[in-house]
């Protein structure tokens, strides 16, 4: 089991799916972590769990796409535990999934605050928290940063824009001795994925498990371990990659 016994930690969008698991999976390691999102009880259920399993927790309300949340956070995290160690930018949302000429501005300027500014906000002021220590990031980009969605092009374009900010931060901060990588999921087992495929049952579903050459939708728990691996001691020469995580998805 990985040990993060004493580590700051800070993931973003924890309140359910990956972020959650990834959350839990910290608190067994030991850490301490600092979870965000907009919603307050899914958040301190998220903390709760944190606790059940042995670490420490703290949620701090947030909407990652305003700058002045962002930098709350992080200030937050630091005036609690003293420093941060490691951060999964992990906040995310998705689009309809329509004809890209049907696609409204609406769901765009949405897609792009979230996915990408968001991103590089929590980039941003993470950094500049890490510089006299060093730390790990990993942003959660997907499958859909690594090749075209036809039904969801604003979603992989701003997933294809996380991939972007993860190899030019790993780039301007490796002397640092800052690590950022991205993960990549393909299909995982969430809220999100069942709202997209419009349940587990459905022939979407069906379609959407047939991508994958394993056969199978992921778990979260799942894209928690590769998280945990990229923040690690044993990924200590890894930065600038995105690890995809995706049952055989991008290796046709």
């Amino acid at each position: 089991m990985a040990d993060f016994t004493g580590k700051v930690v800070l993931i973003t969008g924890g309140t359910s799916g990956i972020g959650k698991a990834t959350a839990i999976a910290f608190g067994k390691a030991k850490a301490k972590v600092v979870v965000t999102g907009r919603r307050q009880r899914e958040g301190e259920e998220t903390v709760r769990a944190i606790h059940t399993a042995g670490g420490d927790g703290l949620f701090v309300p947030a909407d990652i796409g305003v700058d002045a949340d962002v930098q709350r956070v992080v200030t937050t995290t630091v005036e609690r535990f003293g420093r941060l160690d490691v951060a999964f930018n992990n906040a995310g949302v998705d689009e309809p999934y329509v004809t890209l000429h049907e696609q409204t501005e609406e769901v765009c300027d949405r897609v792009l605050n979230v996915n990408v500014k968001g991103v590089w906000l929590s980039l941003k002021y993470e950094v500049l928290a890490m510089l006299k220590t060093g730390g790990a990031i990993v942003n959660c980009a997907s499958v859909g940063g690594l090749c075209g969605m036809p039904g969801a092009a604003i979603y992989s374009a701003s997933k294809h824009a996380v991939i972007g900010l993860t190899k030019s931060f790993a780039l301007a901060y490796a002397r640092q001795g800052i690590r950022v990588n991205a993960v990549a999921p393909a299909g995982i087992q969430t809220d999100m994925l069942d709202r997209v495929t419009s349940g587990p049952e459905t022939e979407h579903r069906r379609k959407m498990v047939q991508l994958h050459p394993m056969g199978r939708i992921g778990s979260p728990e799942e894209v928690a371990a590769a998280v945990q691996w990229l923040c690690g001691g044993d990924a200590g020469f890894v930065t600038g990659i995105t690890l995809p995580i995706d049952g055989g998805w991008t290796a046709r």
